[in-house]
């Protein structure tokens, strides 16, 4: 069956733009049938045995005659831009991916030389050789305030009618988390597939495909990974969820009754660029309201958007109107080491809950450490047992890394082993090399970076992680004794710890380097200890499909984000990408529990670069008040004035731009609901506009803080609203008030405050 591209966005450009080459966006009007064929993986020749190829993706401008193009020319089109084989024909197998929805462009595998020789083709933008990027609950809903009998939780309808797209590494099917019991059918506009076998999809799990290039079949997870977010953003209710017998009670997802598509793009050798533009292109088509990518680059390299497959595959989807969440990255603390940076993406780092799963060093001193470790087994030993540090028990290097294999000659039998974290070990591994070496049980410690951070993990002995604090006062216990002793005291679950949220000390930070003028990460969300489905039993029970487990990483609270985003979606079916972002930063909560400020990993206050605007708080989230709205086409000016060139501009947006005709505008004058600014002796105005989405008749007077050396006005101070959707314009103005301060960065907050809201801005000010 042959099946028409529908090219009105081509046509409009055409008419629009003067010169004869175009960079278009296609609309999501194509079949099924025709999706199966552009978006089709095609072996690697036989014909071709070059040992360099690797897979690039090329961005193209397409030319006017293309502009009544079947779906089969379009893709002859694109293979005019291979390589002529011996045989004298393109060697059409080389392409991976036909782009229509997100990029203007193809996928395929090339050599350097014959990129350079496509280069010289009309119609050719750009092409770089494709990056793998790495994948970076029952407690955390009633954290978060969601409660299933009032509030947001049912005013949203639970998130009905909304479909969150997944990229992460598949599904486990089949799981009590993907039942669809209270689920309606998909909407109408839901044009997707599942690959699953049998009646694998439901009402719940609507679809499910396969995107990993190298590794064909079924979209089933064998990682876990993706079928733990899934869960997180959207999974149902399912009672008695436990690990080991703690942290019981009901799991559930952020958005119980939304609909889950599902794209499998990452195996345990990464995630594929190539084949995550081609997932999001189809997730874009098949109807998807919200895109979750618990993906990333590493951070710490400033990385341009045009070089940045998910920064080009999320504009492409928010023209759509798909709301696109992202993992902040896993390198913190370390600064500027935030990835997934563009501004139409929320970037989300993470934070703990206030639910431990305790264990308790005890010291033959009577001195105790708080850890924690879900494997708590009730036959453990009350007494004490002999105590070693395993990096003097052993002459191998890496024994006080409790590296594999790094114990095997150490007398450990019968002892509790201390160990340390680091060394690119796994916190389990390094209690299998424990175990192996017939050791009784792990205290295992912090790396100081990490302070007092520590993590639940399903450990394989009796274990518990303590802080770096910690550590160090057991090291110096044992070097205090000839007969060190400890023991574990497990205490089980314990809800209401203090000074919760807390900054994981993994959680990556700002300034971003891609765009410093964009204050990144944009929140933070749970994702420590997030218990959520698994695809096997982490107890090897396997008289049960109820398998749980407990994992920590930007990647948990990334689709903590995704689900309160379809929330909002459900809720409120007209706002923007941009206006649901502003809506979950404007009314985050920037103190914890206790009423004090927000700590990091050291247990000091955290700063901006660590968790953005706040904490999400999702029934503030959904009434507002204000919003601070961007469309599409007003990051064009923002793409111009990062001195990107036309070209670069058009990877991303993409159709063609000329940055001289349009007036653009410094990073900190786009109209984000943060400020992240440079200021030296010269005073720098910046201009935002609200829009009213609270009670048609209201007013809001502005308030700030001291900012340590600056000083700061705004007009007009005060903002009186008649309507709903009404737009109101002011100005804020940053001068120095002392110049011996430099060199640093101060932060501060503004904020507009009427009697039923507070809209709450977070600055950082570089003072140079």
């Amino acid at each position: 069956m042959e099946s028409k591209i529908d090219l009105n966005l081509l046509n409009m450009a055409c008419f629009m733009v003067f010169s004869f080459i175009y960079v278009v966006s296609f609309s999501q009007a194509v079949s099924q049938e025709t999706e199966a064929v552009h978006l089709k993986e095609i072996p690697a020749s036989d014909t071709v045995k070059q040992k360099n190829l690797e897979t690039y993706i090329v961005h193209l401008s397409l030319p006017v005659g293309v502009s009544s193009a079947q779906l089969e020319d379009l893709e002859n089109w694109y293979h005019s831009y291979l390589p002529k084989t011996t045989t004298g024909f393109n060697d059409a197998s080389r392409i991976v991916y036909s782009y229509l929805n997100v990029v203007a462009g193809f996928a395929a595998r090339l050599s350097p030389e014959e990129v350079k020789e496509m280069e010289k083709k009309e119609g050719f933008v750009y092409a770089r050789p494709q990056k793998i990027l790495a994948l970076h609950t029952t407690h955390s809903p009633n954290f978060l305030g969601l409660h299933k009998n009032f509030g947001f939780w049912p005013d949203s309808g639970y998130g009905k009618g909304v479909i969150v797209g997944v990229l992460d590494t598949g599904i486990t099917p089949g799981h009590p988390s993907f039942n669809d019991e209270g689920l309606s059918p998909p909407p109408a506009k839901w044009k997707g597939k599942c690959e699953l076998k049998g009646a694998a999809c439901n009402n719940k799990l609507i679809g499910a495909r396969n995107f990993v290039s190298n590794v064909p079949g079924l979209p089933v997870d064998v990682e876990g990974h993706g079928t733990h977010t899934a869960s997180t953003a959207a999974g149902n209710f399912v009672q008695d969820a436990n690990v080991f017998g703690n942290a019981n009670g009901t799991a559930v997802g952020m958005a119980p009754h939304a609909h889950l598509a599902i794209y499998k793009v990452c195996s345990e050798n990464g995630c594929a660029e190539s084949d995550m533009l081609a997932a999001i292109d189809t997730a874009v088509e098949e109807g998807v309201d919200v895109l979750s990518l618990s993906i990333g680059a590493g951070g710490g390299n400033p990385i341009p958007f045009f070089n940045d497959g998910i920064a080009i595959g999320a504009f492409g989807a928010i023209q759509k109107g798909v709301f696109v969440s992202c993992s902040a990255g896993n390198s913190g603390p370390e600064s500027a080491s935030v990835s997934n940076e563009a501004p139409w993406i929320l970037t989300v780092g993470a934070s703990t809950t206030d639910r431990n799963i305790r264990a308790t060093a005890v010291l033959e001193n009577n001195s105790e450490f708080d850890g924690e470790s879900p494997f708590q087994p009730k036959n453990f030993t009350n007494r004490l047992l002999p105590l070693v540090y395993a990096g003097e028990v052993s002459g191998d290097q890496s024994a006080s890394l409790c590296a594999p294999e790094s114990l095997d000659n150490a007398d450990v039998r019968g002892k509790v082993v201390l160990c340390e974290r680091g060394g690119g070990i796994g916190r389990i591994n390094k209690g299998q090399t424990v175990k192996d070496a017939g050791g009784a049980a792990m205290i295992l410690m912090n790396e100081e970076t990490d302070g007092y951070s520590t993590l639940v993990d399903a450990h394989v002995l009796p274990a518990t992680h303590v802080s770096f604090a910690a550590g160090q006062a057991i090291k110096a216990y044992i070097n205090s004794t000839s007969t060190p002793t400890a023991s574990i005291l497990f205490r089980g679950t314990v809800i209401g710890v203090k000074d919760a949220p807390v900054v994981a000390s993994f959680s990556s930070r700002g300034p971003s380097l891609a765009s410093p003028g964009t204050l990144k990460p944009d929140i933070i969300g749970p994702g420590v200890s997030i218990l959520a489905a698994w695809p096997i039993s982490v107890e090897n029970n396997t008289n049960t499909k109820s398998t749980f487990n407990v994992i920590s990483g930007t990647s948990m609270s990334c689709p903590h984000l995704s689900g309160i985003a379809a929330l909002l979606r459900s809720a409120h079916p007209d706002w923007s990408p941009a206006a649901i972002k502003s809506a979950i930063m404007t009314t985050a909560n920037f103190l914890n529990v206790n009423n004090g400020l927000i700590l990091d990993e050291r247990k000091l206050p955290a700063d901006v670069f660590a968790v953005g605007a706040g904490h999400v708080n999702p029934s503030k989230a959904t009434n507002p008040g204000l919003v601070y709205d961007i469309q599409p086409d007003d990051y064009i000016p923002y793409l111009c004035g990062l001195g990107y060139t036309d070209k670069q501009i058009a990877i991303i947006v993409p159709r063609h731009v000329t940055c001289a005709t349009i007036s653009s505008i410094p990073e900190a004058q786009l109209n984000y609901p943060s400020f992240s600014i440079q200021l030296g002796s010269t005073n720098k105005t910046y201009t935002r506009t609200v829009t009213n989405v609270g009670k048609a008749t209201s007013a809001y007077h502005f308030d700030i803080g001291l900012i340590p050396g600056v000083d700061v006005h705004v007009h007009p101070t005060t903002l009186n609203f008649t309507e709903v959707k009404q737009q109101k314009t002011y100005q804020v103005s940053f001068g120095r008030s002392d110049t011996s301060i430099s060199n640093t960065y101060v932060q501060g907050a503004i904020k507009w405050v009427s009697n039923e809201h507070t809209v709450r801005s977070p600055i950082s000010i570089e003072l140079i």
